[in-house]
């Protein structure tokens, strides 16, 4: 059913726009390419690679929140909630700052460096206080870290005058999302994902708590250490693509757990579709607000984020 879901939000996608095509146009388009025709140019060189980037971006924000949410057994943790994606972010803001002619690859590469290095920040500074690291100390330090490089984001911006530029980055969007860029992201979201769902064992024994799963046979630390390094490289490369958009892996994982139960090897592929089919739809609102102009996609995200995570919190808060 995800998967149907994501099929009609692709469609949707490619067919809502300033001109509306109608399903055979679209069809056309895709299987029976006409450089002559201004429908089929719309179609395969703006919005079909601008859906796909919502679609694989969104699926990589997806499985990363799954991740970390199984592995820190923390039901508020997503990549952008516990400032994985403001890293990624603030290395970009650098790169434009310092390498203005960079090459997408290399992008990828700083985007996935910065997601790494605030991961392992967030982590020691979580770990830093008596008592180790618990859900609440994560969260808390994730919402430092995620204030202090957006902070340093926004320094960069204004003083070497890129606020224009990293506007699109903070807000988050598939506008400018090309042939270029899916020809790197739908790989490394594909592969990513599919050894993350390799881990959905070990992810779910994580779960259940520490003692739990070195009894039955889980090797802790090295299945933490490389979920995080997946969840990472999503995040980073998925930034790298949209900008720094968060909640998506903070509100799919739930659904999922509603749909599929908590065995993480099913949680994560639908985690996965969900974020696909929540980004898309995203896309398509931001269009329909205030047509020809488009609302923040970040923004749109956000409006059903915030109210699902202050949800959680007030529920986590009364447990704690």
């Amino acid at each position: 059913m995800a998967a149907l879901l994501l099929l009609l939000s692709l469609f949707l996608a490619v067919s809502y726009g300033a001109k509306s095509l109608f399903l055979p146009e679209v069809w056309s388009a895709i299987f029976q390419f006409n450089s002559a025709e201004e429908a089929h140019q719309i179609v395969r060189n703006l919005r079909l690679p601008r859906a796909l980037g919502a679609a694989f971006t969104g699926m990589a924000f997806g499985a990363a929140g799954a991740l970390m949410q199984g592995v820190t057994r923390n039901p508020l943790a997503d990549t952008g909630v516990l400032g994985i994606n403001a890293g990624a972010a603030f290395v970009v803001a650098l790169a434009f700052a310092f390498l203005p002619g960079l090459s997408y690859l290399n992008l990828i590469l700083l985007s996935f460096a910065g997601a790494g290095l605030a991961a392992l920040f967030i982590v020691l500074l979580g770990s830093a206080t008596p008592g180790g690291m618990s859900s609440l100390k994560l969260t808390v330090a994730g919402a430092v870290a995620a204030a202090l490089l957006h902070s340093l984001s926004t320094g960069v911006a204004i003083y070497y005058g890129l606020s224009q530029d990293l506007a699109y980055w903070y807000a988050g969007g598939v506008a400018g999302v090309r042939w270029a860029h899916l020809k790197l992201l739908v790989p490394i979201v594909v592969v990513t994902i599919v050894w993350a769902a390799s881990m959905g064992r070990s992810v779910t024994f994580l779960s259940l708590g520490d003692e739990s799963a070195v009894n039955l046979g889980v090797r802790a630390v090295r299945v933490r250490v490389l979920a995080m390094i997946a969840a990472v490289l999503l995040a980073g490369t998925s930034v790298s693509v949209v900008g720094a958009v968060g909640f998506i892996g903070l509100v799919v994982p739930h659904v999922a757990r509603r749909v599929v139960g908590v065995d993480y090897r099913l949680i994560i592929p639908m985690s996965a579709l969900l974020g696909g089919v929540l980004l898309e739809f995203a896309d398509i609102a931001s269009r329909m607000v205030s047509p020809p102009r488009e609302f923040a996609i970040g923004s749109m995200v956000a409006l059903v984020g915030v109210p699902f995570f202050l949800y959680l919190a007030r529920k986590e808060g009364r447990s704690l």
